[in-house]
């Protein structure tokens, strides 16, 4: 009978962590290299299996997903980037508005708001791959004001 009752409650709990995840699967930012955007379908698919409408809720107009990552700095200095520091992974020359990003497609526009109100930003470059899908690497065309900046964790608004 023991047995029996044991059985009945883990199909229970399994019945349950299932309702849970088909109804109130959360987006966490350490699964956020698990998804993608579908840029004709205007969805993302997380995990491969969840659909997400991407919306920011500050401005229904503008299409968001907004997610927690590190941002730091990095000028076209031979010793932060390779051979031709001035040339992005892109094929594009450095200027202001460049961000570098290891998971996100060339052109994706993100913004920064807690640091840099509503400036865009362009992924055109990539940094070492040991940095995770959560990393943004701001250019400044300073190497003191890039080092000056440091590194902060804050919201990153991926822009539609």
């Amino acid at each position: 009978m023991s047995q029996m009752s044991t059985s009945k409650k883990n199909l229970t709990l399994l019945f349950l962590i299932l309702i849970g995840i088909i109804f109130e699967f959360p987006l966490e930012a350490q699964n956020f290299n698990q998804f993608s955007i579908k840029e004709e379908e205007k969805i993302i698919i997380f995990q491969g299996n969840s659909i997400f409408a991407i919306s920011n809720p500050n401005n229904p107009e503008e299409k968001s997903i907004r997610i927690l990552a590190i941002i730091t700095a990095y000028s076209s200095t031979p010793w932060e980037t390779d051979e031709d520091p001035h040339i992005t992974a892109s094929g594009k020359i450095v200027k202001d508005g460049i961000i570098a990003n290891n998971f996100l497609p060339f052109g994706t526009k993100i913004k920064i708001p807690e640091i840099f109100g509503d400036k865009i930003f362009v992924v055109e470059d990539r940094m070492s791959f040991e940095k995770s899908s959560l990393h943004f690497d701001v250019w400044f065309e300073d190497y003191f004001e890039a080092l000056k900046f440091g590194a902060k964790t804050t919201y990153v608004d991926i822009l539609e």
